[in-house]
């Protein structure tokens, strides 16, 4: 069973950064199919950024773009979100996500395509 290990959440203000990574457990980031999603209080889990198996830009969240950046490092086998000009509506808990399946496009969005989840990690963003 594969394991997300989430690490880089933290209290900031608006207009600062974090970055907030991931690391599995097991097997090579680059076969898998990574995302994030993010969860505020009474609200459902929603997408953030996906990024397929195979070369090709990150798929962003229009709520997102702009500001944040999803990369990969094979060398350390971690994926990073790096969160700029954060707001208060970038408060929630944020997750990682992987699947060792190919996902085509259309489908990088949805929850239930995802097999392995990260514990989360708390981002919140207040003056």
């Amino acid at each position: 069973q594969v394991q997300l290990i989430e690490s880089g959440g933290g209290l900031v203000r608006p207009g600062d950064s974090l970055r907030l990574s991931c690391t599995p457990s097991t097997g090579t980031i680059r076969t898998y199919t990574i995302a994030w999603f993010r969860q505020a209080p009474g609200k459902d889990r929603e997408f953030v950024v996906a990024l397929k198996q195979t070369s090709g830009a990150p798929s962003y969240a229009d709520s997102v773009k702009g500001r944040f950046t999803f990369s990969r490092d094979s060398a350390k086998n971690t994926m990073y979100l790096q969160m700029n000009s954060l707001k208060s509506e970038d408060t929630a808990v944020y997750y990682c996500a992987a699947t060792a399946r190919g996902l085509i496009t259309s489908s990088l969005r949805t929850i239930s395509n995802y097999d392995y989840w990260g514990q989360g990690t708390q981002v919140t963003v207040s003056s």
